[in-house]
């Protein structure tokens, strides 16, 4: 009896997932398979000449600017993050700062698109709030032009507007996990706070905040409809040169280079992600330790 009722445990289980997996299977799956089989062959014959795209110094250059983008506002996005989430995990664990603070996060994390491109447009644009405020109030014509807002300086802005709350929802949980008994632990052994962040925290949280870092790359490198809404003329990163393959009445029949650029996005997201992957089960290992 006892088999028979785990039996059919493990069937609702089973079936409770197969929504989850017909999502994975048929946004996830599917389009990298039309992705890798359409990048990799030529008039239906597999062939690798697609892949002389990669030599091509535009699809370079977007690809530099796209990794440049990434990688920049990973770094600003996980030490400001950083700084925001270890202020709030030292704060009470039910204290009204933690919850409007994580709430606030879970919204902006999430807030993008044509949404989050004209609230900066209308806040720093050419007749944005800001731009007109410091104009007639203080003389300042900094943002006049604005076309700065629409290039890789203002990408850069945009991005780490949602960068931050990432990573503090993502890093949050790592901080919970350091007890205060290890620095109770090495002020009694008589070492410093710089020793302590040095040789107990700083190793310990490694892995976490790299592996948080490295997710916000893959976030930023996969991002499109931000930069879509923002970037109305060009493509100077690799989302923008994909769309710019598929749609453009330019460049006619280009479809098979728009595969091309994904099956490099793919390998470049996959290879963050498996790297990111790498470094959380090593730091669950030491928040199940600690919590033991």
């Amino acid at each position: 009896m006892r088999r028979a009722g785990a039996g059919r445990a493990g069937l609702l289980a089973a079936a409770g997932l197969l929504p989850f997996a017909a999502v994975v299977v048929l946004f996830l799956l599917i389009p990298t398979v039309v992705v890798v089989v359409g990048a990799l062959s030529d008039d239906g014959r597999p062939s690798l000449s697609g892949l002389t795209a990669f030599g091509d110094p535009t699809v370079l250059r977007a690809f530099a600017r796209s990794t440049w983008l990434s990688a920049s506002t990973a770094a600003i996005g996980a030490v400001v993050g950083a700084l925001v989430a270890y202020a709030v995990a030292t704060g009470a664990p039910d204290g009204v700062l933690r919850r409007v603070v994580t709430s606030a996060c879970g919204v902006l994390a999430q807030f993008g698109g044509v949404t989050l491109a004209f609230a900066f447009i209308a806040t720093l644009g050419v007749s944005g709030v800001v731009t007109l405020w410091l104009r007639d109030a203080l003389g300042v014509d900094v943002f006049a032009n604005g076309v700065w807002l629409f290039d890789m300086p203002g990408l850069v802005l945009v991005y780490t507007f949602f960068q931050v709350p990432l990573m503090v929802i993502v890093f949050l949980p790592a901080l919970d996990g350091v007890r205060p008994q290890w620095r109770e632990a090495t002020v009694t052994l008589g070492g410093s706070t710089w020793q302590y962040w040095r040789h107990v925290g700083g190793p310990l949280l490694a892995p976490a905040f790299g592996g948080s870092a490295l997710l916000l790359f893959a976030n930023a490198m996969s991002a499109y409809a931000t930069a879509a809404a923002l970037v109305s003329q060009g493509a100077p990163i690799v989302p923008l040169q994909i769309r710019a393959a598929l749609t453009s009445e330019v460049l006619l029949g280009r479809a098979d280079l728009g595969q091309t650029l994904a099956l490099g996005m793919v390998v470049v997201v996959v290879a963050v992600m498996v790297a990111q992957a790498l470094l959380q089960r090593r730091t669950s290992r030491w928040v199940a330790g600690s919590a033991r």
